[in-house]
């Protein structure tokens, strides 16, 4: 991924040295669990820790001349460990390396999104509570529906993203597999007891059965997860991008005194925080499709899949990570204008009442369908004239027969819409 949304913890974990540094982790548990079974000499763990290095660039010139990455890395270590070195990999296929450390990179990556997530998760309880009763409009098809509060729809997202929570953790839990099963996954050059203490070693499970990799639904169960996530990220950020419109400005992203919204226009304040989210989940999203396509590879494997997780391990990770950070503290810094939540709430002249004035004469015998011809056309006619609803209901003689007007101004009030807020919040926020 590009420097400009990438964070250093995540770039470290996708780094040439980090994945080189897997590997010799991989290569030393399994030489330890050989030698603990006999089936190398003793002492071969240690040299190897000892003296074996990692070496990026030297690497990457024998690969030029091997054609080979694990070769490459294994002549690499080899040249600094010695003689001795010649018995790592025994029985061992290229596989067991690249797929259980693939996986310990997404733990890893995993690891960091759980604590972003944690994060926002922290924001959005506080911010919910804090407009807990604050009045907005809700609005449905872009349009005006019934009163909210803005602290409900901060709830909404805070469950959504608690439910994201349980899927990464889902998905950590289903990636963190180890594979040292040698060439068609049949042990038949090395003993299933290598991989057991490799697995409890690294703190990975052993895959039940693989074939000469570790089966990629894991995988797309895991980059899944991660869509999912930059679509929850995208919904946020969407919903900051409308409530900032000049029309509505009902909330806006921070914007600091030396900060410039335009080239051209000096009265600008963009939404830039959340329309670049927009696009980053974009990118995200785009990696779900390879890695379900991964899933489906020739027989017991090809390499169809290698370059796809090249490009999606790192790219995937970095970017939700970067975006979630930026999110929380878009939430965290976020300017919301209650007044003007106010503003529009009452902008309709009270159309956003007639469902409630609609019940009302359902209840005092009039049928559903009357009911709602008699308020729909008081309503279009306060929309087109700009004239105040319950003015015009309270000029209505059936509705005023069936309806008190004590009742009818009680139904032009909020209290209604707000009675349940309390209710949702303990379910929400238990």
């Amino acid at each position: 991924m590009i420097e400009r949304y990438s964070r250093k913890e995540l770039k470290d974990i996708w780094s040439e040295k980090n994945k080189y540094k897997i590997w010799l982790d991989v290569e030393i548990a399994a030489a330890e669990a050989m030698e603990k079974h006999k089936i190398i000499p003793k002492g071969v763990a240690s040299i190897v820790r000892k003296k074996g290095k990692i070496k990026v660039k030297r690497i990457q010139q024998i690969e030029d001349k091997v054609k080979h990455d694990v070769i490459a890395f294994l002549t690499s270590i080899t040249e600094q460990a010695g003689i001795k070195a010649r018995y790592l990999h025994q029985g061992m296929t290229s596989s067991d390396v690249l797929d259980t450390s693939f996986n310990i990179q997404l733990l890893q990556s995993g690891k960091i999104l759980i604590k972003d997530l944690d994060k926002i998760l922290s924001v959005l309880k506080k911010k919910a509570k804090k407009h807990k009763f604050t009045p907005c409009i809700g609005r449905s098809h872009g349009i005006h529906a019934e009163p909210i509060t803005f602290g409900l729809k901060l709830a909404s997202f805070y469950q959504e993203f608690l439910r994201n929570k349980k899927r990464l953790i889902e998905a950590i839990e289903n990636i963190s597999t180890c594979a040292i099963s040698g060439a068609v996954g049949t042990y038949a050059n090395i003993n299933p007891k290598v991989e057991v203490y490799v697995a409890k070693k690294l703190k990975l499970k052993p895959e039940p059965i693989s074939t000469q990799i570790i089966p990629r639904d894991r995988h797309a169960h895991y980059f899944s997860t991660l869509g999912i996530i930059a679509g929850s990220v995208e919904r946020v950020a969407t919903e900051i991008r409308h409530l900032q419109r000049s029309e509505v400005y009902e909330l806006q992203e921070y914007f600091s005194k030396s900060q410039k919204g335009s080239s051209a226009m000096p009265h600008k304040k963009n939404p830039i925080l959340s329309e670049n989210l927009t696009g980053l989940a974009r990118i995200i999203r785009s990696h779900v499709t390879p890695a379900l396509e991964n899933i489906s590879l020739w027989h017991e494997r090809d390499i169809s899949h290698s370059s796809v997780e090249r490009t999606i391990g790192p790219d995937a990770n970095i970017t939700l990570d970067f975006a979630l950070v930026r999110l929380a503290n878009l939430l965290d810094n976020m300017i919301v204008y209650p007044k003007n939540m106010i503003e529009n709430l009452n902008m309709t002249r009270g159309l956003i009442f007639s469902q409630e004035v609609m019940l009302e004469l359902t209840k005092a015998g009039i049928s559903r369908e009357k009911a709602y011809k008699l308020v729909q056309g008081h309503a279009k006619k306060s929309l087109l004239n700009k004239i105040s609803l319950i003015n015009l209901i309270k000029t209505d003689k059936v509705i005023m027969n069936k309806i008190t007007e004590k009742k009818i101004n009680k139904i032009f009030t909020y209290d209604k819409h707000f009675k349940n807020v309390n209710y949702i919040f303990r379910r929400v926020f238990k």
